[in-house]
């Protein structure tokens, strides 16, 4: 199984990491474990979360789906074959949140015993904390690091300015640096990371996890219409991309599986882990199909003008004249 540099970190991960939104929300404990057998057995190790996750379901408080991933690692005694990621910053409640020295310390701690382990491998600001000055939130991360506690940091949902001013921070002061940005991309949602945040990673060498890979479902082709979303739980999100821009990308899509006799879904993730600098795709599965189809993209390469007609189709310049 391919294995590629996440940045400077000194981590090297499959191409596909298992997306772990899911567990406490869709998922439960008991299918997770499942789902992540199947995901491990096919090659994947590595599993991205935050503490945060599910907190918007009904009686969750956050740290869910972390407690969950703890469980697995301990029943399969693999944390060493594992890279986990989480993430820390997003509200989890009153004077819960944000990227300070004092929040980090304790989050991180929470973190290390929901996921029963002595260690995080990639701790990640999960959202920029414009009160908190970058070189706090970094000497925070420069604890932990010396503590043993993480052994590299990233970021998420960072603007170019704000990244490239904590890299700048980092190098000037002597403190640890964001080896990689974790980013909405995928083929619908391709112009805030072409336009600004690809350059940057590209020049200083980050490594780049892609979320919402699959648009939240839209690009397994499966809603094509208001009528497909009566009985989806992200139908807020999926609606967003029910446009002639988005027809024309499940056009595509759908040729594209033809001619490959994979998936649209498995399609849609060939086509972002074949992207220059990308290293890995981040996505979800709620049963053992679709972890199978995920992880088959890891196998399938596009021919040139498979991905020749998928960047056409959803070239962004054309959402753009249409507006």
């Amino acid at each position: 199984m391919e294995k590629r540099a996440l940045g400077a970190s000194g981590l090297k991960i499959a191409p596909l990491a298992f997306g772990g939104n899911v567990f406490g929300w869709t998922v439960d404990s008991a299918a997770a474990i499942k789902l992540l057998d199947a995901f491990a057995e096919a090659g994947g190790n590595c599993v991205d979360t935050a503490d945060v996750y599910p907190n918007w379901v009904p009686g969750n408080k956050g740290g869910e789906s972390e407690a969950i991933i703890g469980g697995w690692l301990k029943l399969r005694r693999n944390r060493n074959k594992m890279i986990v990621a989480t993430k820390v910053g997003s509200p989890m409640g009153p004077n819960r949140k944000g990227l300070s020295r004092k929040y980090i310390l304790k989050a991180a701690e929470a973190s290390l015993k929901r996921l029963q382990t002595d260690y995080i491998d990639l701790y990640q600001s999960h959202r920029d904390d414009r009160l908190t000055p970058p070189e706090e939130t970094l000497e925070a991360y420069a604890r932990l690091i010396k503590q043993g506690k993480v052994r590299a940091i990233g970021a998420s949902n960072y603007t170019p300015d704000r990244l490239y001013g904590a890299l700048k921070v980092s190098r000037e002061r002597g403190l640890p640096a964001y080896a990689s940005l974790q980013t909405l991309y995928n083929l619908y949602d391709r112009s805030e990371y072409e336009t600004g945040l690809e350059g940057l990673c590209l020049e200083r060498g980050l490594g780049v996890l892609c979320y919402y890979s699959l648009a939240s479902g839209y690009l397994s082709g499966k809603y094509r219409s208001e009528k497909d979303l009566a009985v989806s739980r992200r139908a807020g999100k999926v609606r967003e991309y029910l446009t002639p821009r988005g027809e024309r990308i499940l056009r595509a899509l759908d040729r594209a599986s033809k001619e490959t006799g994979a998936t649209q879904a498995t399609v849609a993730l060939a086509w972002l882990i074949a992207r220059p600098g990308i290293t890995a795709a981040i996505a979800s599965a709620t049963n053992a199909g679709q972890v199978a189809a995920m992880m088959k993209a890891l196998r399938l390469k596009l021919e040139a003008g498979t991905l020749k007609a998928l960047d056409s189709a959803s070239a962004y310049a054309i959402e753009l004249a249409e507006v």
